[in-house]
């Protein structure tokens, strides 16, 4: 190197607008005019180096945008302070799940990264293990697993399910009241006088799935209605199979006078098919969702639905999350949170007033 400006014309070439390489220590150090070792002990929070110098050194390292490499940090300190949130896909849920994440993550001194599958969840069963294999112990210190298409996950650090599936797990989970949120949806249509109820249910790996047929089904037990088999059809949490599933449905001779869906997104994807097949919702068709994600309060007619609080759900995942990674022993590692009937414009009596 010949010398100081001919370094920073160096640097600028490196890191003006049209580069996209990432920036260096020694690049901070060129421009802050020290040591390597000194921009080391700034970042490191080390002593041996002047106020004043890492008042200096800081700016610079604030003004070109250095950022220390993660893998890098987690081998230094073993620690990166970065948790991950792992996703089948970004939808409506997982979407609200990160939102909670992000309230959770702030002033906590982590980080948070989102990872997705990228696909149809029947065709990546088990890809939280290979993204859980990548990313533990070298990019994150944690993880958030969020509808989980397995219970047998082995990490090198905690991890925090949401919406678990099926089977026996140490892992701590959090969930909802799926039992008794659904039971009340279906209690809503029976008190408003159908007896002709139908049911799009979700994925079957799910507790959460598992749990919302289960309350349709004692609901309807408990009215003395009779539940109709051919009349319980299968959506898997998503709206193109519930679409095929309303299809079904609502081609029937005797059609439903109401349908119970297991999420939003599924009961979305049946009013658009009520509304393909000229059927009036909630004229001729009344409609409970689960989930209150915040497009169901955007259809026309706004949906009734299940609440359950995607956003604290995620929010108590992360909490949960960071408590286990700094060593404390939570008194509750299965955390189940509270759901509420939301009553909105789909639902009515068999020819009757809205309700």
């Amino acid at each position: 190197m010949t010398g100081h400006r001919d370094g920073v014309d160096d640097l600028a070439a490196l890191t003006g607008p049209r580069s996209n390489r990432r920036v260096t220590m020694q690049q901070v150090a060129v421009e802050a005019g020290v040591s390597v070792s000194t921009v080391s002990k700034v970042i490191n929070g080390r002593y041996g180096i002047s106020v004043a110098t890492a008042a200096h050194v800081s700016g610079v390292i604030e003004r070109l945008g250095y950022e220390t490499s993660l893998v890098a940090r987690s081998l230094r300190n073993q620690r990166t302070n970065v948790v991950g949130v792992l996703v089948a896909d970004f939808e409506p849920f997982s979407t609200e799940v990160l939102k909670g994440a992000a309230d959770a993550i702030r002033g906590s001194g982590f980080e948070l990264v989102a990872y997705s599958a990228g696909g149809r969840v029947d065709e990546h069963v088990g890809w939280e293990r290979r993204y859980l294999s990548r990313l533990m112990g070298t990019l994150v210190d944690g993880a958030v697993l969020v509808t989980p298409t397995v219970t047998d996950v082995d990490s090198d650090g905690p991890v925090v399910a949401i919406d678990p599936h099926t089977g026996s797990t140490t892992i701590p989970t959090v969930t909802a009241h799926n039992l008794q949120g659904a039971h009340a949806g279906v209690r809503h249509l029976l008190d408003l006088g159908h007896t002709h109820i139908a049911m799009v249910t979700g994925r079957v790996d799910l507790i959460s799935a598992q749990l919302r047929e289960q309350g349709f089904r004692d609901a309807l037990a408990e009215a003395g209605v009779p539940v109709d088999e051919s009349l319980v059809v299968h959506g898997a949490f998503e709206a193109d199979v519930a679409r095929e599933a309303a299809y079904e449905l609502l081609r029937r001779p005797d059609r439903p006078t109401a349908i119970f869906a297991a999420s939003d997104q599924m009961a979305l994807a049946v009013l658009e098919v009520a509304r393909e097949l000229d059927i009036d919702v909630p004229t001729d068709l009344s409609l409970v969702g689960f989930d209150n994600i915040p497009e169901s309060a955007l259809s026309e007619p706004p949906l009734t639905t299940v609440e359950q609080p995607i956003r604290e759900m995620g929010r108590t995942a992360v909490a949960l999350l960071i408590e286990l990674i700094a060593g404390v022993e939570p008194t509750d590692l299965h955390r189940t949170l509270g759901t509420d009937l939301v009553l909105r414009r789909s639902t009515r009596a068999p020819g009757g007033i809205p309700s």
